[in-house]
């Protein structure tokens, strides 16, 4: 838990990260600047800002065989905004019936939070040279949410960055997107190409996504951190039948039933099947 404050030390960070063009089409990320770095402007009278870890490292890693196509492993089961909204409105309820009237607003990643910032100055991590939190008892697969709250509560402290000297994340990533040590230029990420990118992928990144059709995490993959992942307790984020039985052939021929079955209430949606048909080309291209 941290307290609700003007976060001034990531103003001049993520402008220039903006005004670099780091974040490429994503628009959004260059909206609402100061709501982004003071959550007292989203909800009215915030003290604090709780900050929620939720594990989401699968038990069975997929593709089964290594000349498959892959998605992110986040994007397996129901999609986590469905997910933890609900355990986020649970908790404020449980809030409101234990203390007391309460006034709070859950976020997961669909507004001007910055949840890694937030995550960190609560002590649940530190912010990785790939730019994700890292915990280091369980890795950084896990997605990250915020119950925005009247309350003033006791805060934790920060914990020291412990990457040291390792530059795993940075040798890996095939599309040089990790500029230098905690900078990440999003419009180099292979997440991006495959899932914001609404155009044409560019011939210069051609041959170098191997197999990922959606998302990536090949950054993660080699963090040693993530030697502690442990399998998630989430019945709602294990893939269902219809992924587990996707071969090559079946993602290159998919249609739009199968496409509407398998994915129902996933991340994959989010690309839509046009796009998913186009990052297919453009691997199977390669």
């Amino acid at each position: 838990m941290s307290k609700a404050e003007f976060l001034e030390a990531e103003a001049p960070r993520l402008e220039a990260w903006l005004n670099q063009n780091r974040h490429g089409q994503m628009v959004y990320m260059a909206n609402h600047f100061d709501k982004r770095l003071d959550p007292r402007l989203l909800v009215d009278g915030a003290q604090s800002v709780i900050s929620l870890l939720l594990n989401y490292y699968p038990e069975q890693e997929l593709p089964a065989e290594p000349e498959d196509y892959k998605i992110s492993k986040y994007a397996y089961g129901t999609d986590y905004h469905f997910v933890i909204k609900d355990k986020l409105k649970t908790l404020l309820q449980f809030m409101q019936a234990e203390i007391g009237e309460v006034n709070g607003r859950a976020f997961v990643d669909s507004a001007p939070v910055m949840d890694k910032v937030w995550a960190k100055r609560s002590g649940l991590g530190w912010v990785g040279k790939h730019s994700n939190l890292i915990n280091r008892e369980t890795g950084s697969f896990f997605f990250i949410a915020e119950l925005i709250t009247d309350l003033e509560l006791e805060y934790d402290d920060p914990i020291k960055d412990y990457c040291g000297t390792c530059t795993r994340c940075i040798d890996a990533c095939p599309t040089d997107a990790i500029t230098e040590p905690y900078v990440v230029d999003g419009s180099k990420c292979i997440s991006y190409f495959t899932i914001e990118l609404k155009e044409q992928i560019p011939d210069e990144v051609k041959g170098k996504f191997g197999n990922w059709i959606f998302g990536c995490d090949i950054c993660q993959d080699v963090c040693p951190w993530n030697r502690f992942s442990k399998a998630h307790q989430e019945p709602a984020f294990n893939p269902n039948s219809g992924l587990l039985e996707m071969k090559k052939p079946d993602w290159e021929e998919i249609t739009a039933e199968v496409f509407s079955k398998v994915f129902k209430n996933s991340a994959v949606k989010r690309t839509k099947l046009e796009g998913l048909r186009r990052n297919i080309a453009f691997v199977k291209g390669k």
